[in-house]
């Protein structure tokens, strides 16, 4: 979406909110929101103050700083209504009305006639730039993980085994699942791995367990590192079905590559419903760089 010019939604030097709260605003002196500008600085769950000379407009800062503070976990128990954000970041209803519209846009927040707005508590969030266990940290964050299992066998794949650095015609195990979150479809699965160090996990049950515990506890080998591709992509017939995705409706696909030291055991593919996966990351001047790849073929599963 193109953000509004200057003049237009969300003008940015000037917003005076209708019904401006008076002193009575937890705001302070200067009008900025939240009381305490050092105590709000470290108080993730409350608002900071928008910049009025910034060329980013009042909507565009005010739906940024919503965001940080849903990632930092506020907004559980209630979304807040548009004259609590009018009073807290002292701008206008139309400013808040076009932040909410896109939240709303990118599925974050619900609205419905005759109740209060409320954050959609279906959608996962993943932190970027670190080793994770989906079903772990779907636990964590309190939602129900199981598994189907579509496929649990010995395999060979010449492709693959160039990932995992062995020769074409190595044997590998394959688990193929579709990963599930509170009964919906969250991810088609694939992860393959060398047979001499996966053959024991043939007779896993992973409808209600992870890949790397099983791995650990039946082989004896742990996943410390590796790296992780993320694209957006089209899923095809097969994977749209099985996410209950519409026609065309775009997915992230995962490509990641897991080490054990420095040994390749692990090549994945996963296919991610965008609705209800997102990722974060957190940086600061010290953070490495990001490196750019150019846009390759999606995996398939």
């Amino acid at each position: 979406m193109t953000p509004p010019q200057h003049g237009s939604t969300g003008a940015h030097h000037r917003d005076t909110p209708e019904g401006r709260p008076g002193s009575s605003t937890p705001g302070g002196p200067e009008g900025a929101p939240g009381g305490d500008p050092e105590i709000r600085a470290h108080d993730p769950y409350g608002p900071r103050p928008l910049d009025r000379g910034s060329p980013l407009p009042l909507w565009a800062q005010l739906l940024a700083d919503l965001r940080r503070r849903m990632d930092a976990g506020a907004f559980t128990e209630e979304f807040p209504a548009e004259h609590r954000l009018t009073g807290e970041y002292e701008v206008s209803r139309h400013t808040v009305r076009e932040a909410l519209r896109k939240l709303r846009a990118d599925g974050l927040v619900i609205a419905e006639r005759g109740r209060a707005s409320r954050l959609d508590t279906r959608r996962i969030q993943q932190p970027l730039g670190s080793l994770y266990s989906l079903f772990r940290d779907l636990e964590a964050q309190g939602v129900e993980q199981r598994s189907e299992v579509l496929r649990l066998e010995r395999t060979a794949d010449a492709t693959v085994a160039g990932h995992l650095g062995v020769v074409p015609d190595a044997p590998l195990v394959v688990l193929e699942r579709l990963r599930l979150a509170d009964g919906e479809p969250l991810a088609h699965d694939t992860a393959y791995l060398p047979a001499d160090i996966a053959e024991p996990l043939l007779d896993a049950d992973f409808g209600h367990t992870s890949l790397y515990g099983e791995l650990a506890r039946r082989c004896g080998v742990k996943v410390s590192g590796g790296r992780e591709r993320i694209a957006p992509f089209l899923p095809d017939i097969r994977q749209a079905w099985l996410l209950g995705l519409a026609d065309r409706e775009a997915a992230f696909a995962i490509e990641r590559l897991g080490r054990a030291g420095e040994r390749p055991v692990e090549w994945r593919e996963t296919v991610v419903r965008g609705d209800r996966f997102a990722f974060v990351a957190e940086w600061s001047d010290a953070s490495r760089a990001v490196a750019l790849a150019p846009r390759a073929a999606a995996p398939s599963a």
